[in-house]
């Protein structure tokens, strides 16, 4: 008659419960039945949402459609009426250290009296608590992810002197020296020149290519299919999601958008189901 070491059982059992509680693990994100109101007004609305590992997604929609929303309720910046989140399986709060964020520039307080460096090193509180002062290593991971955006000859200027292209590279950087394995972008082409425009989408492509997953709200239709690989068309609803080249198409961006889709040209799409 063989016996069970009970110990053994109990690392087993704990091992089963760990196994158990990762919701799909093989996502890098996972939404599910998430609702939205302000008020009696549902802003989102029953969303389910599937963003696989190292993907650079676009999240687009009309105005009003609950993008920033959206991500903020992922980030647990917005408390949702209903729904669950889960990043790599596990709850946001256990593991928001994997998580890197830019909010829009239009939301931040430009005239703070701070400087380029200090703003980065910001990105470092998570790790270091806020108690304790960022010290040299952490000072020259700050200048090394100033140097990725081509900002640090000014990481001593004050933020308020930046113009618009420059200050949204400065709130990259702060991300990137977070380290994250997810990057979420609310806009951060908004507002931005050409050329700062093609360095912020190479610098994303990079972050995918190192198996980064970087989610952006993204506003500019005609840029999409050169721009991403996964997209979530979202009004209210999930509209679609998946892959660029099965998902942007005329009719989703219809059901979208409606008669403002009319503005683009139909060559705009990977392809029309409408023919």
């Amino acid at each position: 008659m063989s016996t069970i070491d009970p110990q053994a059982a109990r690392s087993e059992n704990v091992t089963n419960i760990q196994v158990d509680a990762r919701h799909e693990p093989d996502l890098a994100i996972h939404v599910e039945d998430l609702t939205v109101s302000y008020g009696t007004k549902p802003v989102l609305w029953d969303i389910d949402m599937d963003i696989p590992p190292g993907v650079l997604a676009a999240i687009v929609g009309p105005n009003g459609a609950g993008k920033s929303t959206l991500i903020k309720t992922v980030l647990g910046l917005i408390r949702p009426a209903a729904g669950h989140v889960y990043i790599h399986g596990k709850p946001y709060r256990d593991q928001r250290r994997l998580v890197g964020y830019v909010p829009q520039r239009t939301s931040v307080d430009w005239d703070f009296p701070t400087t380029a460096l200090d703003v980065v090193s910001m990105g470092l509180y998570g790790r270091l608590g806020w108690f304790r002062r960022p010290g040299k290593r952490e000072k020259q991971r700050a200048l090394a992810a100033l140097e990725q955006v081509n900002m640090s000859s000014f990481a001593d200027r004050q933020i308020s002197q930046l113009s618009g292209g420059q200050q949204q590279r400065v709130f990259l950087a702060r991300a990137l020296v977070q380290a994250a394995d997810i990057y979420f972008m609310d806009e951060p082409m908004a507002g931005v020149d050409a050329t700062t425009e093609r360095a912020i989408i190479e610098i994303l492509r990079k972050l995918r290519d190192q198996n980064k997953t970087v989610v952006v709200v993204h506003h500019d239709l005609q840029t999409v299919t050169s721009y991403f690989d996964w997209i979530v068309i979202l009004n209210v609803r999930i509209i679609a999601q998946g892959s660029v080249a099965d998902v942007y198409t005329a009719e989703h961006l219809r059901a979208a958008y409606g008669g403002q889709i009319a503005l683009l040209q139909s060559n705009s799409f990977t392809k029309d189901t409408q023919g």
